[in-house]
């Protein structure tokens, strides 16, 4: 591997697409508590989450695709399974993994992940990595 990457050193950007504009902006700045610092019709909402920008891509319909598009790193993933349902996130069960009563997967190295949805559909996660 190069030592000298061309974007290593460089912030990601996150992109998540949307269909329905006011449910996104509502739901990622006032459910999820993000800032929003742009609105680039008939492009993209753009939000920053810990200096990362996250453009919310506007679409007629949504692509097909599957897995998470994003997720949060957290230093409790019960406390903030917790707070998030407390503003009104549900999150996901899957018939084929040991969830715990929050809906919380243990991996095998130990992490703990949990998915919820965001209104358009896209996968969201939060996960805790005591291993990291």
């Amino acid at each position: 591997m190069p030592q000298n990457s061309a974007v290593r050193d460089y912030n990601i950007i996150a992109f998540v697409p949307i269909v329905d504009i006011a449910r996104a902006k509502e739901f990622y700045r006032d459910v999820l508590g993000l800032s929003l610092v742009s609105e680039e019709p008939p492009f993209a909402l753009v939000f920053r989450a810990r200096g990362i920008m996250l453009r919310m891509v506007m679409c007629k319909k949504m692509p097909t695709g599957f897995g998470t598009v994003l997720g949060w790193e957290v230093p409790d993933a019960a406390a903030a399974v917790k707070d998030l349902q407390q503003a009104g996130v549900v999150f996901e069960r899957f018939a084929q993994m040991m969830q715990d009563e929050l809906g919380i997967w243990t991996t095998p190295t130990g992490s703990k992940v949990a998915w919820f949805k965001d209104p358009d559909g896209n996968m969201l996660s939060i996960s805790e990595h005591p291993e990291l």
